[in-house]
């Protein structure tokens, strides 16, 4: 026990000052002989909660989308582009170009209203319009397309209206009105109008 207190004591005084060794330290040396009983020490019941995990049955809402896709035949615009001979790669293929929107708050109506081509690339410019018919919190899409046969081209999809607050349309420009368009959109030759 005396040896403990005494390796205390050492500790807490290199601790706490600054030493500088000089010659040798030799310890002295000590014998203890130590008679102890067994100790008693108490013992604890601790009584906690009863957890018990499971599962019931509770009505809750829950946000469900539901796309129903049924196939008409409807009239879909088509554009057939042929290139100037000398233009390279004028090997055409047919395509869609396809522009969508998603909102939450009311209906909308979207459409193409133009597809514009200038140098290797197509702009596609649909316009959307909020409508009156409230969607009571459900998520809805719309979308709009045309048919296209031409070589492959860039294709830059942008929206006239108001940009609905969801992520999905984060994917296109958005401008208020066709006159808001830079002017390299408006010099661009207009190959297909509604």
């Amino acid at each position: 026990m005396k040896k403990y207190f005494l390796s205390l004591a050492v500790a807490a005084a290199i601790i706490s000052c600054d030493i500088d060794k000089k010659g040798q330290i030799e310890l002295p040396e000590v014998d203890i002989d130590i008679d102890a009983e067994e100790g008693n020490l108490p013992s604890f019941d601790v009584d906690w909660a009863d957890v018990n995990v499971g599962t019931r049955t509770k009505t809750i809402e829950v946000p469900k989308v539901v796309i129903v896709m049924e196939e008409e035949e409807v009239e879909v615009p088509y554009i057939d582009v042929d290139m100037p001979e000398d233009y390279e790669d004028s090997e055409k293929m047919e395509r869609t170009l396809r522009i969508e929107a998603e909102f939450n708050d009311n209906e909308h109506d979207l459409e193409i209203q133009e597809v514009r081509a200038m140098n290797r690339k197509l702009y596609v410019i649909a316009s959307l319009n909020k409508m009156e018919n409230s969607l009571d919190g459900k998520t809805m899409r719309v979308e709009d397309q045309v048919e296209i046969n031409a070589p492959n081209l860039d294709v830059e999809y942008i929206i006239v209206g108001e940009k609905p607050n969801r992520i999905f349309n984060n994917q296109y420009s958005y401008f208020n009105s066709m006159d808001d368009l830079n002017d390299d959109l408006k010099n661009a030759q207009v190959i297909y109008k509604r």
